[in-house]
């Protein structure tokens, strides 16, 4: 819509008129709000994982990951974008002098726009029990585990 469409709207009276230039999943993508009964991702993302830092100490990411079980730590930068992921048994090598010396590269994720039943069977298939989930800016919105909680 043209930003003088929106505000045409608003002079009608719509609230909270948008002139949002990405395209319908863009606008999943993020999160916003949609009408219909597709289930997303985003509905049962969890979004209370452990996070950690490049340059921090792999002990003390120990200790943020106790009780977290199988959930690995999501390594970001400071704008929350995510740069790889620790496990348990990358912290396990205590010659590491910082995260970024022990994470893993290449991390596969999925946008909260995905349709929740097809993105579960997708990691049945491929034996996968959790995926890291991002914004299309790479962001960090959790993570989505195969076996709902």
């Amino acid at each position: 819509m043209s930003p003088r469409a929106a505000w045409r709207l608003e002079q009608f009276g719509f609230p909270d008129v948008a002139d949002y230039g990405g395209g319908k999943m863009d606008w999943l993508a993020f999160g916003h709000a949609y009408e219909g009964t597709a289930v997303l991702a985003a509905g049962a993302v969890d979004t209370d994982v452990p996070t950690c830092r490049l340059d921090e100490h792999p002990a003390a990411v120990r200790g943020r990951m106790t009780g977290a079980g199988a959930t690995p730590c999501v390594v970001v930068n400071e704008h929350r974008v995510v740069m790889g992921l620790v496990t348990q048994q990358e912290l396990a090598d205590d010659r590491a002098a910082r995260i970024g010396d022990v994470m893993i590269f290449g991390v596969t994720t999925v946008r909260p726009s995905e349709d929740l039943d097809s993105l579960r069977d997708r990691m049945g298939r491929k034996g996968v029990d959790s995926i890291v989930v991002t914004r299309p800016d790479g962001t960090l919105v959790g993570v989505l585990r195969r076996a709902p909680p």
